[in-house]
């Protein structure tokens, strides 16, 4: 038998992947990071592109192939910085992009940010407004049904909020479709709500304290107050920061077999620039979207695979545009707009990415990053490239008053963010059926624990400290042969 190559294999070098080789390494394992693409940092990417600015060195903008921005939402976050040593790189979003736009009517309308502006805002009409009186008197659901996210806010909260609120909300997170997305699974706590309170408003008042509490206790921050950060450099430099620390990441190698041996160690196959290769280690961490750990797993169990392949990914578009900022006639004072299915636009929003943080474009010029297609519209992301790139033009032209271009980049994702839709929570379950089966197999990824860049921390440091756990539990070794032996 090939001897050990590793403690730990870790397959797929993404952010959740990354961190949980790091946590790992931390703990004092050899780790190993398997990854197929020839860079590491999965979706996230960091791009600099001259603007024609006379400036000379200071006239390139930064953009985003993926993620421009993370929530700091969690104590996990600025610990793994701190860890790192980029902490002094982290910069946080400006003040002036708390304020955000909906599409409504063809203009863009802000976000109220108060009680106040929530009674005046024209972003509801009347009657939507004096409709969400009546939401501490609807039923709850019963507890045994799991509901989507259209019935469930239509029902509550009326149909106008689901087009105004919640459609163009669930497109900037998941770039999905309230008709298909779980409620319990992807938001957990507005069911945990309705079903304890039996109403959100209710549950929201009389609840703030408990959660406060809870939330202090555990050092995190709500949604609604956590501040947005990046870096100088872009989001990459955290996953390069990673990469650097974990050391032993070897790209271009596609992982096509996991096994278990009778000892319990597991045996990994892959292949890299033509050759055939073998590791083996005493735990294998799958950190490839689930459709890639649905093929790795399939040998194992059929039915986890099966659940996995019913993980959704549709596919996106990320736009990139720079601009002098004299060819932009709105302010770009705010974080961004989202734009409802119901004003049949050509992209689900835009971020005023220059506006948001500093070091994102020269002075003079503003840069625009744009997201077209996801469940709503997936036919427009699979367009060619100079396709999407008029449509996104015709949408900044046409909403912010944005022309001429300096440069416009597109980027395609062909299966980009996992949907937690209905059925998720099974899904999920199945690949943790499939842990308890194989010991030292462990599932790491956005398709479970949330898809933000906060929930990928903090699913990766979980996952470090889970396995490290095991790893270090002196019948670890044990355990997995007698697991083994028992599935045999």
């Amino acid at each position: 038998m090939a001897p050990l190559t590793s403690d730990v294999i870790v397959v797929g070098a993404g952010l959740s992947g990354l961190t949980a080789a790091f946590e790992l390494a931390e703990h004092g394992h050899e780790v190993e990071v398997l990854e197929a693409a020839l860079h590491p940092g999965g979706v996230i990417g960091s791009h600099r592109r001259d603007v024609g600015s006379e400036d000379g060195d200071n006239g390139e903008a930064l953009y985003e192939h993926g993620p421009n921005s993370g929530m700091d939402t969690s104590p996990k976050v600025n610990e793994l910085l701190h860890a790192l040593g980029i902490h002094d790189e982290r910069i946080d979003a400006e003040a002036a992009a708390a304020r955000r736009y909906i599409l409504r009517g063809g203009r863009l309308v802000a976000v109220p940010s108060g009680p106040l502006q929530a009674i005046t805002t024209p972003l509801l009409s009347a009657r939507a407004k004096v409709g969400l009186l009546r939401e501490p008197f609807v039923r709850r659901a019963p507890a045994d049904v799991e509901e989507d996210m259209a019935h469930f806010v239509e029902r509550r909260l009326g149909r106008e909020v689901l087009d105004y609120a919640v459609e163009p909300l669930l497109g900037g997170i998941y770039a999905g479709n309230p008709q298909e997305i779980s409620v319990a699974a992807a938001f957990p706590q507005l069911h945990a709500l309705e079903q304890r309170y039996g109403s959100l408003v209710r549950g929201s008042i009389l609840g703030a304290g408990e959660r406060k509490r809870a939330a202090t206790a555990r050092g995190e921050v709500a949604k609604h107050r956590a501040k947005s950060f990046s870096f100088r450099g872009g989001m990459q430099t955290l996953t390069n920061a990673l990469a650097l620390r974990v050391s032993r990441v070897i790209c271009a190698a596609k992982v096509d077999r996991v096994q278990q041996q009778l000892d319990g160690t597991f045996l990994i196959g892959l292949e890299r620039r033509g050759e055939r290769m073998e590791r083996r280690a005493r735990a294998v961490v799958l950190a490839v979207p689930a459709f890639e750990a649905a093929k790795l797993v399939l040998p194992l169990a059929v039915d986890a695979a099966h659940a996995l392949e019913g993980i959704v990914y549709p596919p996106l578009a990320t736009v990139s545009a720079a601009y002098r900022r004299s060819d932009v006639q709105h302010p770009l004072d705010g974080f961004g707009f989202l734009a409802p299915r119901v004003e049949h636009p050509p992209v689900l929003g835009t971020l005023f990415a220059s506006s948001m943080f500093r070091y994102r474009a020269p002075e003079g010029f503003a840069l625009l990053t744009s997201f077209v297609g996801g469940r709503r519209n997936p036919e427009l992301a699979q367009i060619s490239e100079q396709l999407i790139a008029e449509n996104v033009m015709r949408s900044n032209e046409r909403f912010l008053g944005a022309r001429k271009p300096r440069f416009v980049v597109v980027k395609k994702w062909p299966r980009a963010i996992p949907q937690y839709t209905l059925g998720h929570a099974e899904r999920v379950a199945a690949a943790a059926r499939l842990e308890a089966r194989f010991p030292g197999l462990v599932f790491c990824g956005n398709w479970r624990g949330g898809v933000s860049i906060s929930d990928c921390i903090t699913t990766g440091m979980q996952t470090g400290d889970r396995l490290n756990a095991w790893l270090k539990a002196p019948a670890s070794r044990a355990s997995a042969a007698a697991a083994l032996s028992a599935a045999v």
